[in-house]
């Protein structure tokens, strides 16, 4: 059974003895993307409830990634079929498994889902994940932790996770679109855990 907890999953593909090298993703391969889950766990969201800014910013993320993935080659393709199902699903990115399955259903290679979760203002994390639909293995997961709650931060933090681990080369991490470097904490494995992306950082 799949783990449904992510970050330790992260966590634990990244301890040692667990590296493999990175293998290359399949360009032109259909992705369903589940979009990403935002948890509030802040006391503010406790008393104030759900921000505008916050879920515009969701929204500002999830085009950035859908983007990114087109740009690199990949086909995204519609959730139509299983928007049903999808508006009845808390989080996919935690449903033990439902994610793959509905890209099954819709005839995707790969199933991609994410989640931000707000501590406070100053204090938010972020992963992502993607499986591969055939086997169910996960090939790429990354979780960073991100200083600040505005558009900036978070995508910075997204364009971190795309750059230096889903789409780094063989060898490590590749300069990104925009000329950004950095390294990960271990980047040669298919997933690993909370390199933190404080602002100005690319």
């Amino acid at each position: 059974m799949r783990s449904p907890f992510p970050f330790l999953a992260a966590v634990l593909l990244a301890l040692p003895g667990a590296a493999l090298a990175l293998e290359p993703l399949e360009r032109g391969a259909s992705v369903a993307f589940f979009g990403i889950k935002f948890l509030d766990t802040s006391a503010e969201g406790a008393y104030n409830g759900v921000r505008e800014d916050e879920v515009a910013r969701l929204a500002l993320l999830e085009d950035a990634i859908r983007d990114r993935f087109v740009a690199e080659g990949f086909e995204m393709v519609d959730l139509a079929p299983v928007a049903e199902e999808l508006d009845r699903t808390w989080s996919p990115a935690d449903c033990n498994g439902c994610d793959v399955r509905m890209a099954a259903r819709l005839g995707a290679d790969y199933s991609l889902v994410g989640e931000v979760q707000k501590v406070s203002n100053l204090i938010l994390s972020m992963n992502l994940a993607l499986r591969e639909v055939e086997t169910d293995r996960l090939v790429r997961m990354l979780a960073v932790d991100i200083r600040s709650n505005t558009d900036d931060s978070w995508l910075r933090g997204g364009r971190y996770i795309l750059e230096h681990h889903f789409f780094a080369d063989e060898e490590g991490d590749s300069p990104g679109h925009d000329g950004s470097s950095g390294s990960t904490r271990s980047s040669g494995n298919p997933a690993a855990a909370h390199p933190s992306v404080p602002p100005g950082n690319q």
